[in-house]
């Protein structure tokens, strides 16, 4: 079932899927356009890829094109509905999109044993946490919820490669 999923393509069309709605979440709600906006959703997605991805190599690949494809209908779903947004977003986010193989590849090894991976999860966490409160001034109910989600997949869920 995981080989099915976890793919380069069903990934794409992942974040096909993923990117709509969050762009239709930003237009037609509050709250959940709010959690959406935010980075740690998009770290604890990416994590998530990652550490169920078979190898580094698909990881990488996995997260690269749902990430790529996110982007891509979000913006262009923006520019369909006359949405703002400016192109300081878009390099950002296109410049974290094409740094994100990098991430998976450390993310992946998260589940491995040892020190380095426990380090690399604790960054991982470090880095969902200070980017609530650097980029988006504190941490929310829902970034605490996140990074819950976080600490227990990367400290006590077992993963089968």
């Amino acid at each position: 079932m995981k080989k099915k999923i976890l793919n380069p393509f069903a990934m794409l069309c992942f974040g096909l899927l993923i990117g709509l709605i969050s762009r239709l979440l930003d237009i037609y709600t509050t709250n959940l356009g709010e959690v959406f906006s935010q980075a740690a959703i998009w770290i604890l997605f990416g994590t998530m890829i990652s550490i169920y991805s078979k190898t580094a190599k698909k990881a990488m690949l996995n997260v690269l094109t749902f990430c790529l494809g996110m982007l891509f209908t979000y913006y262009l779903t923006a520019a369909l509905s006359h949405g703002v947004y400016s192109i300081e977003y878009i390099i950002g986010w296109t410049v974290l999109a094409l740094c994100s193989p990098v991430m998976a590849f450390f993310a992946w090894y998260a589940k491995e044993s040892g020190l380095f991976p426990r380090i690399v999860s604790v960054g991982i966490i470090s880095v969902s946490v200070l980017s609530s409160i650097i980029l988006f001034d504190r941490l929310r109910i829902y970034d605490i919820v996140i990074n819950g989600a976080l600490f227990y997949f990367l400290f006590f869920k077992k993963v089968d490669r």
